[in-house]
């Protein structure tokens, strides 16, 4: 075309693709990975590092480990639209605010009753599923050509909170 830039066609194409990564279920986690990134320092001594991750199974270590990569990695590939639908924000919203006040216990009164409990200790462990949910249910579509449906997130999100529960078992287990 006369006066228009040769790459003019690719110019107008990212413009309008760029409402497409502004529409990417992986915002949905960054809430959730800062909040983490911010307080598990600071969560009682069982669940640092050195002493949460010590002597466990390897199919448990690396069944965990795997899946937290495909729960936090899979939304990429999803795409939100551009109406929420409710019943996916409510579960992604309250199940957010059920898992970081999960959290909070444990970290003002890791003595409490609740959070020497096995509930209050695993709480942050089977809390995520919640949130997890609500991003499948808030996804679209696929950035690939495969038709969506919530149960290719929810799948491994539940499989995800079996190896992370029986993580935190393992570690309530040896010091309760």
């Amino acid at each position: 075309m006369a006066g228009l830039p040769d790459n003019f066609g690719s110019q107008l194409n990212m413009k309008i693709n760029f409402k497409k990564y502004l529409l990417n279920a992986i915002w949905l986690t960054f809430p959730i990975l800062l909040w983490n990134v911010i307080f598990a320092s600071r969560l009682p001594a069982q669940f640092l590092p050195d002493i949460f991750w010590k002597d466990i199974p390897l199919p448990v270590m690396y069944g965990e480990n795997i899946l937290r990569t495909v729960i936090f990695a899979m939304p990429v590939f999803i795409s939100l639209g551009e109406s929420p639908k409710k019943q996916g924000l409510a579960w992604y919203l309250i199940g957010t605010s059920i898992y970081f006040l999960a959290w909070l216990p444990l970290l003002f009164a890791p003595s409490s009753a609740w959070s020497t409990s096995m509930a209050g200790f695993m709480a942050p462990a089977y809390t995520p599923l919640l949130w997890m949910v609500g991003i499948a249910l808030l996804g679209n579509e696929f950035y690939f050509p495969l038709r969506y449906r919530s149960i290719y997130y929810i799948a491994p999100a539940i499989l995800f909170t079996i190896f992370h529960c029986t993580h935190a078992a393992i570690i309530y287990l040896r010091n309760f």
